[in-house]
């Protein structure tokens, strides 16, 4: 299996369109991931909740995929990408096709209708699906207020470790610090997908995120790390009152993923990534 030993920043990236949401626009990809690498994040997450995975055709999903892949590794930027949000088939095809690429992970979401109300239901789903990219580092992605698949994440890390043999951790996107902070052990990886709680999440130990404000103002989640790392918390609580703040203002303009991507718009002109696509624009 490849090895996987992710720290630092990672940005859940917004795929590009042209004409708005029709059409990718690959053209893209290679100034965004300068532009990542001028603020120093260091790996991207293809076709997640920000990158409106689940709207997209599989056919488009692995397009784009291949076009991260091409760009970063030109770069020397990680690349890990979200393969769950559609039928079975799909996840399957999906994560054949990661797999034969060789990215540098993938993460996979729960099923989405017929939800795994148990730790035992839901490593059964993923490991039937880590099976078909048995090579690739393999993540689940926790994000209980879309998915409401809400097992005990704990519990459930402890049954892939046994169960899935290229499982290596969890996209944790969830407010619950308490559970959060248990899940961290030696030799697994963590991301940290919740901006709101940067602050005290780096203090209980977490080292590795993957927030959507890292592709708009990178600058501040460093400020957060580095001052809490220092021990300098009265500055890491006014940088996290900072961060909140400006989320409450984008958040203004709409739902989370097409609000932030219009933030990003403002910030990078030069970028264009279009708008999003329905249902989140009607």
């Amino acid at each position: 299996m490849k090895t996987f030993n992710f720290t630092g920043l990672m940005a859940p990236v917004f795929t590009p369109y042209t004409n708005g949401n029709e059409t990718l626009n690959i053209q893209a990809i290679e100034p965004y991931v300068e532009m990542l690498m001028a603020n120093h994040v260091k790996g991207v997450l293809v076709n997640g909740t920000s990158g409106e995975g689940m709207l997209l055709t599989t056919a488009e999903r692995m397009l784009v995929t291949e076009a991260w892949q091409s760009a970063c590794k030109k770069h020397g930027i990680t690349v890990m990408v979200q393969i769950g949000g559609a039928p079975y088939p799909d996840v399957v095809q999906l994560a054949q096709h990661a797999s034969r690429i060789d990215v540098d992970a993938v993460l996979c979401l729960p099923e989405l209708y017929f939800k795994p109300k148990t730790a035992d239901k839901l490593v059964s789903y993923l490991k039937s699906v880590a099976q078909h990219c048995p090579t690739i580092p393999f993540f689940y992605y926790h994000i209980p207020m879309f998915t409401d698949v809400n097992v005990h994440m704990p519990t459930f890390l402890d049954s892939a470790e046994k169960e899935i043999s290229n499982f290596r951790g969890i996209k944790y996107t969830s407010g619950d610090l308490e559970q959060g902070s248990a899940c961290l052990k030696d030799g697994r990886i963590i991301f940290l997908g919740a901006d709101t709680i940067l602050c005290g999440a780096v203090a209980a130990g977490f080292d590795s995120f993957i927030m959507t404000t890292l592709n708009i103002c990178p600058e501040i989640a460093l400020e957060i790390i580095t001052h809490v790392n220092r021990g300098d918390v009265k500055e890491a609580r006014e940088k996290q009152r900072k961060l909140n703040a400006l989320i409450g203002t984008i958040l203004q303009d709409g739902d989370w993923v097409s609000a932030m991507k219009k933030a990003f718009r403002k910030r990078f002109p030069a970028i264009v990534v279009g708008h999003t696509r329905p249902p989140l624009n009607i």
